[in-house]
Formats: C-alpha cells, structure tokens, sequence
C-alpha cells in the first residue's frame, strides 16, 4: 500500500470489510502506452487495471472483461504478456479492441489504403455534409464500402481490422487530426442538426481532410512507443483472444473457473447515453444503433441497477478460478451523493465472492474531465472506488 493511505472499514453481516483510501495508480498513469489512446465514453485509466494484473495474475494468465469498452483491461493485459477475453453488448467495444490485437506493418498498411483509394467512387446518399468536405467523404464512403465487402465475404483480416478501429476513432472531432470539421470530442457525435448549429455559431465549413494521410498518422502515433515484447505479447494474446458481443450475464463461450481475474467497470444507471453518442460510428461500421440502444444496461434506479448486475456476480463467480479475483469499479454519481460500492458488496457476497476490500484512489481531475465543465470536489466523479472480491479455493 502507498505510504499516504488511510484505512477505515465497515461492516456488511457481520464481516468487517477494510476501505483504503490513498493514491494507488494515479502517478503511473503518464506511463500508459499510445495504444491506449482511443476515445470512448466513460473509460479508466490504463494505470487502474495494470494494477490489478500486476499484483493478482502472473504472464499466460486469463483476464477478462466482461463491460469492455474501448478494451482498456484487454489491451493492457495484452501488453503485460496475459491472455484476455473480452465482452460487450455495444459491438464497437470489439471494433476498437480487436483491432489492436495485431500490430501492422506501416509499409503494409500504407499499401492497402492506396488499393482502397483506387475503387471506384460510391454515391453519396448518407446526408453528411455537416460533417465532412465531399472529397473527404467519398474517400470514407470507398472506405466503408470495402469494409462490409471483406466483412461480408469472410476476407478481413488483421489489416482491416485495425484500418476500421483507427478509422472510427478518426471519424469526428475537435481538430484537423478528425475526418470531419470542429465538433465535440470523437466519444460523443451529435447529431446533424447541432453540427449545423456549430457550423453557424463557428462560420465554418467542413475542409478536406486526407483519410489515409490520417490514419497513416495516428497509426504511427499509436505504435511510436510499442518496444518488442509488449509487440510479442501483444501478438501472443491476439492469436488466443476471445472477443464476446453479449449480455455478462450469459458467456457461455467462457468456461467456468478459468479466469484469474476480472476489471471491469460497468454502466452506471443511465449518465451516459452510449447509443446516441455512437451514432455515427454505427452508420460507418453498418451497425444499426437500435441494437446498442436496447442491449446496454440503462437504469434509472439503484435498485434496478442491483438487479441487473446480480445476474452478472453470478456469472462472474462460475468463470472465477478458484483463488481468482474480481476488482469492480464503482463511480460517484449524482454529483458524488449516490455511491455504488456498497450495493456491490452486497452483489458479490450473495454471489458467493468474499469481500476482501475497497480501494477509494483519490485523484485530481484529468484534461478530459475539465473539457465536460468538470470541476474536481464539484461535480462528477472524484475518486475511482474498487471493490476487490476473491473466490474461495
């Protein structure tokens, strides 16, 4: 434990629970490989499940997470030399992790941009102006196009995988490294209309943008700091990877007691609302937003929220190793008046876990939050709050 940490317990029937306040992971965050950076709504920091990996799991060990995200577990475990499974219901979650499980080769990638390049023009009927100069468009739409071809045929393979995730992390954003004119962060879209709005307010209009030029770019931006074993690593587990599109509370892919540990954090009631954030990452991948919108666990309710993720203790307790562990991140929210860590307990005890304690990091606001209007002991989150269970051997 860090030497400035503070402990305080409480007691859940009659098992005495010890709570740790301190600064666990934070000053290692600055440590976090470029491979991290892709944006996605509401995701920690590397630096938090590197933690966990590092002090539960040895190399060759199973990680999983079974709330995804961008991947931030799975790559960081990945990197770390273990195996990883990952798993969620919004299909961009694998999108953005599976297309980091392979490292490219940049003359290879260079090469295949230009075949794409070279098709044929695709007609634009997608209502995109807003966003993008035509030029710019055309060159996504052949994108696009020869994406769903190799999809559909059962032709893409590891090169495309990584084109489509760089390419959806491209596709909108707050400057000239986006496909697309100003508009908010890449995690949230907005819709045709606001983009119209900020086009006014701005005066400006969408310039071209060179797509391969771009994503030539953020490929080498992603990889300029990848030295050879975490290369290796990284290749190992792509080879063995599990990518699940589901509800966590029903893997069947996953066996039971075979995952040594578990980070995950999960939605929490109903602050984000990824389907309409992801619209237009949905429209590039073909991927009707319906589907994100009605499989991502939304609740206005604690007691709803409980509900829903009883369901998932328990498949977490039939794929826990026994002596393998789970760490589930809990979020402040409500402006900080509403906290979930004791409702997890709660979860995971009747799930079968013992609870072996709560991590309370505590940390200053990042650049990301301050873009939301987030002031740190105001509003939003200010600590990561970890309830760590293991399972019985």
């Amino acid at each position: 434990m860090p030497s400035q940490t503070r402990k305080s317990s409480f007691t859940y029937l009659q098992q005495k629970i010890p709570v740790y306040y301190g600064s666990f992971w934070t000053p290692r965050q600055r440590q976090a490989h470029n491979l991290h950076e892709i944006a996605y709504r509401a995701c920690f920091k590397p630096a938090l499940p590197r933690y966990f990996i590092e002090k539960y799991t040895a190399p060759g060990d199973v990680v999983y997470d079974p709330f995804s995200g961008r991947g931030t577990t799975v790559i960081e475990a990945a990197i770390l030399g273990r195996h990883i499974i990952a798993n969620d219901v919004n299909p961009i979650s694998r999108i953005l992790a599976q297309g980091r499980m392979a490292i490219p080769d940049l003359e290879k990638l260079s090469e295949r941009l230009d075949v794409i390049r070279q098709l044929q023009p695709v007609a634009e009927r997608h209502h995109l102006s807003m966003f993008y100069h035509r030029q710019t468009l055309h060159e996504l739409l052949r994108l696009r196009q020869w994406l769903q071809k190799r999809k559909a045929g059962g032709e893409e393979d590891a090169l495309d995988h990584w084109i489509r995730m760089v390419a959806t992390n491209r596709l909108a954003g707050h400057s000239p490294g986006f496909f697309s004119v100003y508009t908010l962060p890449p995690n949230q879209a907005v819709s045709r209309e606001r983009q119209k709005l900020i086009n006014a307010k701005r005066n400006q209009k969408p310039e071209y943008r060179d797509v391969k030029a771009l994503i030539l770019k953020k490929s080498k931006a992603m990889l300029k700091d990848l030295d050879d074993q975490a290369r290796a690593h990284i290749e190992a587990a792509g080879r063995k990877a599990v990518f699940i599109e589901g509800d966590a509370a029903r893997t069947k892919k996953i066996k039971a007691n075979s995952v040594t540990l578990t980070v995950t954090s999960p939605p929490f009631l109903d602050i984000v609302q990824y389907a309409k954030d992801n619209w237009l990452r949905c429209w590039f991948n073909d991927i009707p937003v319906e589907e994100i919108a009605q499989g991502i666990t939304m609740s206005k309710t604690v007691d709803d929220w409980m509900h829903k993720m009883q369901t998932v203790f328990h498949e977490l307790y039939r794929v826990t190793k026994p002596g393998g562990h789970v760490a589930f991140e809990t979020g402040e929210i409500h402006y900080g008046k509403t906290r979930l860590e004791h409702s997890v307990v709660h979860m995971g005890i009747q799930a079968g876990f013992h609870c072996d304690k709560i991590l309370i990091n505590e940390q200053t606001f990042t650049k990301t939050a301050n873009i939301w209007g987030v002031r740190n002991n105001t509003h939003g989150t200010n600590s990561h709050r970890i309830v760590v269970f293991s399972k019985p051997e």
